[in-house]
């Protein structure tokens, strides 16, 4: 196992001098702080065109297939209408990934619903720990992180019944079939470096027979919603960047790894020699966004949550302790959390050392490697903090603008980071 050194000192000045900026060798450098109120601020001219309305319409837009589940119409429809809409706001260079998928059949088994919870039923109420607190109250979640308060049942919907809208019903009754599967992507390609890149990303498949908005449609409008930003004709960067919405990743992250398969070994190759023209440039990056709304604070002890968005709600950056590449991509979580905390206008951001069960869990080993969402992973929504996550309840009408502000603010996060790691620029600034 290699050593690594954690530069913590260094990591929690970067609030206090400012973001850090790619040098020649690709390696983060200090950039001076931003002047409040500076009025020749590229970055902030770039949040400021990130707006509530145009996030929740292109959410919005990709509720129309339902929960766009992987070997159906409905997720076929749904990568259609994503390369469509990237060719709009002129990322026009859209490719495709392409890959089968043709798992084992299923075992059958009873439907799981709403009901089901990961590990067995909860423990009996009336038992106490020998500190007097009841048992189940405090133990340890998935993915190796510590659930302290109490957990509420977890589960993947297969009932088309248990979804009380006949709409939402209809449009999931197709079962997936193996096969072909596709995944988009397109590349804003930069100016002086377009042999390197940051990767964005989030998967636009989901289940549960419902409309998949926060997981992971708000991951998806998101990188959309970059995409449009960075891709505006008076916008230039120095370094490429690459929007990548992952198919399959409800199956195993399948669609990220087709991706690294297909693509890790042409990284940094001029195709054709002496066009300056890089089909993968080297990955400097890979930014994931999974689950961006909803951090309503822990279940009671009846297992409810809170209706409301909590007030100390945040944008989690993740990245993984245990990943070869885990200094580097703490390093690029704490470049994220210096960016929200100077351009973020309603949430804070908060670094975890847990990023499991997500795309960007294929890139942490290759490459600097983190992942955006509402909460920790593995200790909050593996303990039940999350009543969307893979339920019926993963429907427009469930949330609130509160919620959809979260996710703006995680748009917030990332478009400021990856404004000054690329060297944007706008109108010649």
């Amino acid at each position: 196992m290699r050593k690594r050194t954690l530069f913590v000192a260094s990591l929690l000045t970067v609030g206090l001098t400012g973001a850090f900026v790619p040098g020649a060798s690709g390696a983060l450098t200090p950039a001076p702080a931003r002047a409040q109120g500076a009025q020749d601020d590229p970055t902030q001219t770039l949040v400021s065109r990130l707006t509530l309305d145009n996030y929740k319409t292109m959410l919005k837009g990709l509720t129309q297939f339902g929960d766009r589940r992987q070997g159906t119409q409905r997720n076929r429809d749904a990568v259609d209408w994503i390369e469509a809409q990237l060719q709009a706001v002129s990322c026009t260079n859209t490719e495709r990934i392409v890959y089968q998928y043709n798992p084992a059949p299923r075992n059958p088994g009873p439907v799981r619903n709403t009901g089901a919870r990961r590990g067995g039923p909860p423990p009996p109420p009336d038992l106490t720990t020998p500190t007097g607190g009841l048992v189940g109250r405090n133990g340890n979640g998935p993915g190796g992180s510590s659930v302290y308060g109490y957990r509420a049942r977890t589960g993947v919907n297969r009932d088309l019944d248990a979804q009380p809208d006949e709409r939402i019903r209809n449009l999931n009754r197709e079962e997936p079939v193996n096969g072909e599967r596709s995944e988009v992507y397109c590349t804003k390609i930069g100016t002086t470096r377009p042999n390197e890149m940051y990767i964005i990303g989030a998967h636009m498949d989901g289940h549960g027979v419902n409309e998949a908005v926060n997981d992971d449609g708000s991951g998806t409008a998101l990188v959309m919603e970059l995409a449009r930003i960075f891709n505006a004709p008076d916008v230039e960067t120095e370094v490429s960047i690459r929007f990548a919405l992952w198919n399959n990743e409800e199956t195993g992250t399948n669609g990220a790894d087709a991706y690294v398969a297909q693509r890790r070994d042409l990284q940094g190759v001029e195709s054709p020699a002496g066009s300056g023209r890089y089909p993968e440039p080297t990955w400097l990056g890979m930014i994931q966004h999974d689950m961006m709304m909803w951090d309503h604070g822990a279940p009671r002890q009846d297992g409810t949550v809170s209706r409301d968005q909590r007030p100390e709600a945040d944008v989690n950056i993740e990245f993984q302790s245990d990943s070869e590449m885990a200094e580097e991509s703490m390093k690029l979580a704490f470049v994220f959390k210096a960016a929200a905390d100077t351009y973020n206008t309603d949430y804070p951001a908060a670094v975890g050392p847990h990023m499991t069960n997500t795309d960007s869990r294929r890139f942490q080993d290759i490459v600097p490697s983190i992942s955006l969402r509402e909460n920790e992973r593995g200790a909050h929504t593996g303990g039940g903090w999350n009543p969307t996550w893979h339920t019926p309840l993963d429907v427009w009408t469930t949330f609130t603008d509160d919620d959809f502000r979260l996710g703006l603010n995680a748009a917030q996060t990332t478009l400021s980071a990856i404004s000054q790691l690329t060297g944007a620029t706008v109108g010649g600034r």
